[in-house]
């Protein structure tokens, strides 16, 4: 791991003596399963009207199997313009999120965005009209082309104190969380029908005494909560007995902790 990843393996204590402690995922995990999830992100490239100034584009993108995002832009945009001039650029990608956006994910990419080259059109035109169904009445006309945004910095904000730098060789090597896909359905489940038992666990593993309380993400090696206390909202994370890999596997692993923690309360 490059010395730039700058969130060290941190671990989180159970209750229960001789309980397992699992690792949460890296900051390049997180930003690799962000920017694989998301489809709108930001593109800042350097102006040609106003040198040296950035402008912003809205932007949707593909993403190819080393992570870097595919845009299909046309020449005559401005942002496709000044990518001309100079392939400077950042992509900022945001989580959508409930309440407070300061406290959901979010990362710049920084690198150059270049033409792809001709012998790679035909992989990326399938990533990106797969993704984009409605691409298909445009992909072809002529002034339209796929460029690639070639990462050489990333930094992280994972929400309220959680942020840093992530090297560009880390994310490529990252894989996306295996439940990000079913993320959504297990978070609206488990805050439509679920809320006394996560304020149940979020006292029995955190000794937090919460009133209302939501799950705000989850990832193979466990969840965030967000608590409304008697000294405010507070955020904690509570980490699976083990490590899950799909949503079946989550909902297995959330009753056998409900279960014990039941026992112990």
């Amino acid at each position: 791991m490059s010395t730039s990843e700058s969130n060290p393996t941190r671990k989180h204590a159970y209750t229960e003596a001789g309980a397992p402690q699992l690792p949460e995922p890296t900051h390049a995990e997180r930003v690799r399963t962000l920017v694989a999830t998301n489809t709108i992100a930001t593109l800042s490239t350097v102006s040609r009207k106003r040198s040296g100034y950035p402008f912003g584009s809205l932007m949707p993108y593909a993403v190819d199997p080393q992570g870097r995002p595919i845009f299909l832009i046309s020449s005559m945009a401005m942002h496709t313009q000044n990518l001309q001039g100079d392939p400077r650029a950042s992509l900022f990608v945001g989580q959508a999120a409930d309440g407070d956006p300061l406290g959901s994910a979010r990362a710049t990419l920084v690198g150059d965005v270049l033409p792809v080259p001709d012998s790679q059109t035909s992989e990326v035109r399938e990533l990106y009209v797969a993704r984009y169904e409605n691409s298909r009445s445009w992909v072809d006309f002529d002034d339209f082309s796929f460029y690639c945004l070639e990462p050489i910095d990333i930094y992280y904000v994972g929400g309220f104190g959680v942020m840093g730098w992530v090297a560009a060789e880390d994310y490529k090597a990252a894989k996306v969380d295996p439940l990000a896909a079913a993320a959504p359905r297990i978070l609206e489940h488990m805050n439509a029908d679920h809320v006394p038992a996560m304020i149940l666990l979020a006292k029995v593993h955190n000794g937090l005494e919460a009133t209302e309380a939501a799950m705000t993400s989850v990832d193979r090696l466990g969840f965030h909560l967000r608590l409304k206390t008697t000294d405010g909202m507070k955020g904690t994370r509570i980490n699976f007995l083990r490590e899950v890999r799909s949503a079946d596997e989550t909902r297995k692993v959330l009753v056998e902790m409900v279960r014990a923690a039941e026992a112990t309360a």
